[in-house]
């Protein structure tokens, strides 16, 4: 799979991320699915679950989240592909609490944000045999 984003959504995307900072942030991805292509149309922000003291190396959604987002998105012709979020003054690659919760068959955009700066942004895939993520293509798209 590769994946496309908007740069308004990228933008959009980032700022969030450098917003949450020290904090992790994240969000769900939306858009569309063709073959191995995942389109970014718009992000879906959302509310980091995990207690204060564990939101600097830990993003968690509430819920309900993801069903308000899906119900959302689906009435707009649209689907989640995948999540976004931020490893603040970490690398942009997965850990092994990312590698346990993670989904196949979705983006997984991860942003480092160094000293509440963009650093760097890679997007990741998980193996269809959850051994492992490989990365994967990230285009940014008028």
């Amino acid at each position: 799979m590769n994946t496309s984003i908007t740069q308004t959504t990228l933008a959009q995307m980032v700022k969030h991320l450098q917003d949450a900072y020290p904090n992790e942030g994240g969000g769900l991805l939306l858009g569309t699915m063709q073959g191995d292509l995942a389109t970014v149309l718009e992000i879906a922000p959302a509310h980091n679950t995990f207690p204060t003291e564990e939101q600097f190396h830990r993003m968690g959604l509430a819920t309900d989240f993801w069903t308000q987002v899906e119900d959302s998105a689906d009435a707009r012709g649209l689907q989640i592909v995948g999540f976004y979020h931020s490893h603040p003054d970490h690398p942009a690659q997965p850990s092994i609490y990312d590698l346990e919760h993670a989904w196949v068959n979705m983006a997984y955009i991860i942003v480092s944000v160094q000293a509440g700066k963009l650093d760097h942004i890679r997007n990741w895939q998980l193996k269809p045999d959850r051994s492992a993520f490989e990365e994967i293509t990230l285009t940014a798209v008028e």
